[in-house]
């Protein structure tokens, strides 16, 4: 099979773990016959720097027309500590993620069995856990109007807008995702409170009736965050609007015992996005001291989501835990073994597939 790849490093450590998944993918199409290639792009402050625009049209073109898109990461810290900066690196991701329609953010969570005692949870909480998360990404306040401050600076407003046509095409993603798991489906809201929520959870009765195998609850948005930590194991497929996903994800991620570990899909009608949940790490930046294994991941969810390659997911899936159980990692979960550059592991990693 032919596959056009569209490569946006991005910024920090974006560049290095693009280059392992590159690597293990390349052994995956040697592999398994497929011929494949690759389109790279600019974004976020790397695309600042160069055009002074985080999401050049250039890149969207890229992206538009590739068969799938994998994505390092976005930020510097100087645009991080000026927060009066007119053009700042995020401005890039969430207009990638409007003009290219990506609409739902698919992160799943679960641990490693060599290195689950890293979790900051008890084993008994932690061990066994596979949930995943279906935020919807281009709603809610992130992107409402109107948004500003008053004349005099001393006041600050955003808007929260859902329709409920983004409700049903995310809520959807969620139940079908459902059926081919544990068949149990959270809607997260805070219904008590908020008029987007209430509509989230009408709209998510109203489809429950078209998915009777699957066991529907509701819960507000500050219960899950505490059962998170107290019974991770308790869910199963959850979904959620986009600041509630972006910060209920960012808790999660931490379950497994590493954020360098975790994947992450973004898809739409068309384009499909696949990247690491870790951020662009800055202190790390061309040290080749970063955990590729996340971007590696995202590689997986790529082959699966984007072509239905199940076969060609897994076997990457099965090295990643081959290298954590025979310890070929990056540092930050060396635990005093030896600590593999990350372009070590991604050249390891390649090796396996091929070998």
């Amino acid at each position: 099979m032919e596959m056009n790849i569209a490569l946006l490093p991005g910024d920090g450590i974006g560049p290095e773990v693009i280059a392992q998944a590159v690597k293990v993918v390349k052994a995956v199409g040697q592999k398994f016959g497929h011929e494949i290639s690759f389109k790279e792009g600019v974004v976020g402050a790397a695309a600042i720097d160069a055009t002074g625009d985080p999401y050049p049209d250039a890149t969207h073109e890229i992206c538009a027309a590739a068969d799938a898109v994998l994505f390092g990461a976005i930020g510097d810290p100087k645009y991080d500590n000026d927060p009066k900066a007119k053009v700042r690196p995020e401005q890039g991701l969430l207009r990638m993620r409007q003009k290219l329609g990506l609409f739902a953010n698919v992160r799943p969570t679960f641990t490693f069995p060599s290195l689950v005692h890293k979790s900051p949870l008890k084993l008994e909480r932690v061990e066994g856990v596979d949930f995943v998360f279906f935020r919807e990404l281009t709603g809610g306040v992130y992107f409402g109007e109107p948004r500003g401050r008053n004349e005099q600076g001393t006041k600050a407003f955003d808007t929260n807008v859902y329709s409920k046509e983004e409700i049903v095409r995310l809520a959807r993603m969620g139940f079908e995702a459902a059926q081919k798991r544990r068949k149990v489906l959270t809607c997260v809201d805070k219904a008590n409170v908020m008029a987007t929520s209430r509509l989230w959870r009408e709209t998510v009765q109203e489809l429950a009736a078209e998915y009777p195998d699957v066991k529907v609850e509701y819960e507000f948005v500050d219960a899950v965050a505490m059962r998170l930590i107290q019974w991770p194991k308790a869910y199963d497929v959850l979904i959620t609007e986009n600041l509630f996903g972006d910060i209920l994800t960012d808790e999660a991620s931490v379950i497994s015992g590493s954020m360098g570990l975790m994947p992450s899909a973004s898809l739409g009608s068309n384009v499909k996005l696949f990247e690491p949940i870790h951020g662009s790490y800055p202190q790390a930046a061309g040290k080749d001291i970063a955990n590729p294994l996340a971007t590696v991941l995202s590689a997986a969810m790529m082959f699966e989501y984007a072509f239905d390659m199940k076969e060609e997911a897994k076997a990457i899936s099965d090295v990643v835990n081959l290298s954590l159980a025979e310890g070929v990692v990056t540092e930050d979960i060396a635990e005093g073994g030896k600590a593999y550059k990350t372009s070590e592991v991604g050249d390891w990693l390649a090796a396996k597939i091929l070998g």
